[in-house]
């Protein structure tokens, strides 16, 4: 069957990790899928038993009713059900019985009224067994091998999906069209079976046309979009409510189909599966949303409102929990709201009965803005981040008129998200709320204490349980045993990803590899051209790879375009001298040196600040009381950028050889043979910096 008479898959995985949806979220998730034009639907739950871990059991009579149940729901509403097994825990690929056993399982699911399956190899080792490295001459084949005997086992179905150990870019050796895995499978792999792909990364940001012509190329074949942008499961603090987007409608045609996998709780995904339907419209002319009026292109921003909008309708619908099993319990029509009393009506010197207030559409945007998507921050949570950071910076201002202006408009903006906190906790729909409710509740404290603490710059005095003590309320030291540990380690970690409001780029700050050498010297030279000025530094000999850092004390700044930033660090600064060049005295309380370099494209000075309390923070744990740092003293983009720092202060004289030194540590006293640039620091024993 060619790919042309194909039809274009678009819907929903349910791949991910945690707690299976339930059925009677599955059956709403068909409604759904059935009013908005979409037509598929993978069943790959992580932790059902029988689709990982227990693949070999066949489902009980129980189990298989129900199973039966739900692909029959599916064909009632049009959505094509795909049963995924995911076998790659434990299977040995060359013994017959565990190709019947796939078979087996497979024929049962097929007896149950199942017509598309999908076979995942997706999250495993990669260590062939003996006997498995004896009957294939890779893992790709292997896994071709017994994909290829299934497809054929089934009658070769209209729809077979395959999701290989290397579903995206970044998982490829040494890259997409040189990986020996994809050359393999997309040579050896039956042409009626369609192959998952999650784009450059397992959470892509944006995935382009050139990226899929790219990876197509290899496979020989369109992709199928297993699209994570909305998934949720890696960390249990995160929701996404943003729109589908990064994905440019041409590749459309370019594409077998595209699925979400979304948030684990299911009720939040009505924004991401709803803006998906709107963006697959644009190329599919049998899928669309009724009465949009849909304009030249996908418009995120536009396909967001119109979700929320529709999803506004759904928090007024009455519905209720009907236990254990998860389910909905909607009220007959004729029920009314659940009234406080019979009857009662207050005095005129009573308290008023308690009304709630509505929920309205700008509630649900901030919502979707506080929650918007992994790489990026709705409006309202950016501008509410910038506002922080600069009341912060600027406390010093704060008894002018533009500080108590942009303090009070910082007030509103968390009284917004209390605001919408309270309607959202007074919505008729249950449901919605219970999905919700951890996350909304942990927004709103944590905006509630950055109001206390901005309260608290401003010189007002915050309410008693928001106070700024040394012996808080437990909620004012939030994360648990998991909090406690990122507040210990470096930047919550070595790997951390983070975003630096009011940046615009996604940094990873990560350790320095012998690759890393070029691009590193690149930056180097760019700055001996840019002040010119030879002057030979202690650090540049750990710049050059002369001198060998210190354990833990080589760290990358790497942005998308890649290195943009390096800090080398050496514990006993001594060892790189070639002679006397800084005085004894300055070397026992600054005993270890630093060498720190950002490129000029990085704009956010926390970004900086981050990287060398990362470095502070190794040199601290190797008994280190005290480093300096060496600057050419015409480097005065450095220079500004440096001094912008909220962790620097202090003034500056230049030594004979146009050196000056930066010195985390309180500010020495002048030497007169050595007077140098002079920064201040807090003390390298101290637990912050």
């Amino acid at each position: 069957m060619s790919q042309k008479s194909k039809m274009f898959l678009s819907g929903v995985v349910e791949g991910f990790y945690g707690r299976p949806w339930t059925m009677s979220q599955r059956k709403e998730l068909f409604r759904r899928e059935q009013k908005w034009g979409l037509n598929a639907y993978l069943y790959a739950p992580k932790d059902d038993y029988k689709h990982r871990m227990y693949w070999r059991d066949l489902y009980s009579p129980e189990e298989a009713e129900q199973l039966m149940t739900l692909i029959s729901a599916a064909r009632e509403r049009n959505v094509e059900f795909i049963y995924a097994i995911s076998p790659g825990l434990d299977i040995t690929f060359s013994n017959p019985k565990e190709v019947a056993a796939l078979k087996r399982k497979l024929s049962q699911v097929c007896g149950l009224g199942c017509r598309s399956f999908a076979l995942l190899f997706d999250d495993i080792e990669t260590e062939m067994c003996p006997a498995d490295k004896e009957a294939f001459s890779s893992f790709a084949e292997a896994q071709v091998s017994v994909t290829n005997e299934l497809f054929l086992h089934l009658d070769e179905p209209h729809t077979f999906l395959f999701c290989p150990t290397d579903y995206c870019a970044a998982f490829c050796s040494p890259s997409v069209p040189q990986s020996a895995y994809l050359k393999t499978v997309g040579e050896k792999l039956n042409a009626g079976i369609d192959i998952l792909w999650t784009g450059p990364k397992v959470v892509s940001q944006h995935i382009s046309v050139a990226s899929i012509d790219e990876v197509s190329a290899v496979l020989r074949r369109p992709p199928v979009i297993w699209d994570n942008i909305h998934a949720n499961d890696y960390d249990p603090q995160r929701l996404f409510l943003g729109p589908f987007k990064n994905r440019p409608t041409e590749l459309l045609p370019k594409l077998r189909g595209v699925l979400t996998n979304p948030n684990c709780e299911f009720e939040p995904n009505f924004v991401a599966i709803h803006t998906l339907a709107t963006w697959c419209s644009y190329g599919q002319k049998d899928v669309s949303m009724d009465g949009d009026d849909q304009g030249s292109d996908y418009n995120p921003h536009e396909a967001l409102r119109l979700a929320l909008s529709d999803w506004l309708v759904e928090f007024g619908r009455a519905d209720q929990p009907d236990g254990a099993g998860g389910g909905r319990s909607k009220r007959q029509a004729s029920d009314e709201e659940p009234m406080q009393t019979d009857g009662y009506t207050p005095g005129p010197r009573d308290n008023p009965l308690y009304t709630a207030e509505p929920l309205t559409l700008d509630d649900l945007t901030l919502l979707s803005e506080l929650f918007y998507l992994p790489y990026e921050h709705g409006a309202t949570a950016v501008l509410m981040l910038q506002e922080l950071q600069w009341l912060r910076r600027e406390d010093s201002e704060r008894g002018k008129e533009e500080w108590r202006r942009r303090a009070e408009k910082f007030d509103d903006m968390c009284a917004a998200v209390v605001q919408m906190f309270n309607r959202l906790s007074n919505v008729p729909n249950r449901i919605i709320l219970y999905d919700l409710y951890n996350y909304i509740c942990d927004i709103k404290s944590g905006v509630t204490m950055a109001k206390a603490y901005v309260k608290t710059l401003g010189g007002q005095t915050p309410h008693s349980a928001l106070a700024l003590t040394d012996d808080p309320e437990p909620w004012g030291f939030r994360g648990g045993l998991s909090g406690e540990f990122q507040r210990m380690l470096p930047s919550h970690g070595i790997h951390d990803l983070f975003r630096s409001p009011p940046a615009t780029r996604v940094y990873t700050i990560r350790p320095c590899t012998p690759r890393d050498q070029p691009e590193v010297l690149k930056i180097f030279k760019e700055m001996q051209i840019e002040t010119q000025q030879k002057v030979e530094l202690v650090g540049d000999r750990l710049v050059e790879g002369h001198v060998t850092p210190s354990q833990s004390c080589s760290l990358i700044l790497d942005d998308a375009a890649g290195v943009c930033g390096y800090v080398f660090a050496l514990s006993d600064a001594k060892t790189a001298m070639t002679k006397a060049q800084y005085p004894e005295t300055m070397l026992q309380d600054f005993p270890s040196v630093m060498a720190i370099q950002i490129h000029s494209r990085v704009p956010d000075h926390s970004t900086a600040r981050r990287l060398i309390e990362q470095m502070l923070s190794a040199l601290r744990d190797s008994g280190s009381k005290g480093v300096f740092s060496e600057f050419r003293s015409n480097d005065r983009r450095m220079f500004d950028f440096l001094k912008t720092l909220d962790v620097f202060q202090g003034s500056c004289t230049f030594n004979e050889d146009s050196r000056f030194s930066a010195n985390y540590r309180p500010v020495l006293t002048n030497h007169q043979q050595w007077r140098d640039y002079l920064f201040s620091f807090q003390r390298m024993h101290t637990s912050q910096f």
